[in-house]
């Protein structure tokens, strides 16, 4: 079942993205007043189509399920010959240059357009995620000696406001990509604000694409350590644990959370701990010896003790009104669609891994995933491959709408159209390089897979 949900949940992520990014195409080649013949969502053989409006156009659904495209009567690849006069003037290449430029551009800009409304949307609607609060930080990790300390909440970095998780892994990013560290504004209570520094040399190694968090030992804040429920039979019951209990330290080490006790026990199978607990204003040790358990197709043996401990992160619901929703989504996809820009920027000079470059294999996966977790994830999973279907057919590679948009800037800089001849060159090249990074892209698709 989850594959098929992973199945359909890309499918109607891609589908749609494409459905908007053509009817951009489509809607404004019939403002400028130019003729389309075909209107279809994928590529290669027609397996359904029907005609409609004054000019018949035949909207179609191709067999290849990966893209789209808009046929338009144009010069280039229909015999005019016979056709009337006041046709004729509806042919694309008849247009001026300023209306080619819309009409290719129209694309790409519905792709932000639907990004802008859809986070506008969420905004809105409230997003509910994990607050900026860390928890105690790895030992000796970057944000251990930065100074980051359990409870701190982290309210800016490099002036940028920070209003949730995401957000703090946005701009720790952000900070990596252009290579200068991250300067944190914390909240500390107790101390009120104070600022400290993750150095540019720990994000410069950072994988982008991996947990970045977690890489500098940043963790979610979590309740304390308090036992909600204990299984009967499980070694908790045995060992006379009860719900309400909390926890303070196993084997005389301290817990912090939830996550903390789990990760003494899981390793402490069929060895007996001493949990250290406090019950009704009491403390009192229970000796309690985990199960063995086996877990990853039976690969690994962890321990168990049969006892539910509270784990859900502090949350808080990012909202705002119409007008700042608008604001935060306008400058969403802006920070998006720059940081897209330079890390193809760096991929090229070598500064950042090419196994960053993802396909359809990852988004897919990605999809089913922010799918399962519910439809603010969803959304925002859409939003964000939007936003990239946008910037990539910017890019000014020959068959992409960048590639048309360098010709069609040429020709208002110079007067007159780009040769044909160094045309089809340029689109052979194009073809070439994008048939390049698609391979690219399933490998590491593959090699994530593996």
């Amino acid at each position: 079942m989850s594959a098929l949900q992973t199945l359909l949940a890309f499918v109607v992520a891609l589908g749609s993205l494409i459905l908007f990014h053509e009817l951009g195409h489509y809607l404004v080649a019939r403002w400028c007043g130019v003729k389309v013949l075909r209107f279809s969502v994928g590529m290669g053989k027609v397996v359904w189509s029907r005609r409609f409006g004054a000019d018949q156009t035949e909207w179609a659904i191709s067999a290849l399920p990966l893209g789209g495209y808009v046929k338009m009567l144009d010069a280039r690849e229909q015999d005019l010959g016979a056709l009337a006069p006041q046709e004729l003037r509806r042919e694309f290449t008849h247009q001026s240059v300023w209306r080619r430029i819309a009409i290719v551009a129209a694309g790409p800009l519905a792709n932000f357009l639907i990004a802008i409304l859809l986070f506008t949307g969420l905004y809105m609607a409230g997003v509910k995620e994990p607050s900026s609060k860390v928890g105690a930080p790895v030992a000796g990790s970057v944000a251990d000696t930065a100074g980051l300390r359990r409870g701190d909440m982290v309210v800016a970095i490099n002036g940028h406001a920070v209003a949730g998780w995401s957000e703090l892994r946005w701009q720790v990013i952000q900070s990596a990509i252009d290579r200068q560290g991250a300067r944190l504004d914390v909240e500390r209570p107790g101390m009120g604000r104070y600022a400290l520094e993750l150095p540019a040399s720990a994000l410069a190694t950072l994988d982008l694409e991996g947990d970045v968090l977690g890489h500098l030992g940043l963790t979610l804040s979590r309740p304390a350590p308090v036992i909600d429920e204990v299984l009967a039979g499980g070694a908790a019951a045995r060992a006379g644990m009860q719900a309400g209990d909390l926890i303070v330290s196993v084997d005389g080490v301290a817990v912090a959370d939830g996550p903390a006790f789990i990760n003494h026990i899981r390793p402490a199978a069929g060895k007996t701990v001493r949990v250290g607990l406090r019950r009704a204003g009491q403390a009192l040790e229970l000796d309690v010896t985990p199960a063995a358990e086996k877990e990853g197709k039976g690969t690994v043996t962890v321990g168990k003790i049969g006892a539910m401990v509270a784990q859900m992160p502090d949350m808080i619901v990012v909202r705002a009104g119409p007008v700042a929703a608008l604001g935060k989504a306008l400058g969403k996809v802006w920070d998006t669609s720059t940081m897209t820009l330079k890390m193809i920027g760096k991929m090229i000079v070598g500064e950042v891994s090419w196994k960053n470059v993802t396909g359809p294999i990852t988004i897919a996966d990605y999809a089913g995933q922010t799918a399962r977790i519910g439809a603010a994830s969803y959304l925002s999973f859409v939003a964000f491959i939007s936003i990239s279907l946008g910037v990539m057919n910017l890019l000014p590679i020959p068959v992409l709408d960048g590639g048309l948009l360098l010709y069609y800037s040429l020709e208002v800089l110079t007067g007159r159209p780009v040769p044909e001849r160094f045309g089809e060159i340029a689109q052979r090249l194009g073809i070439g390089l994008l048939v390049g990074l698609m391979m690219l892209a399933v490998f590491n698709d593959v090699a994530r897979l593996l």
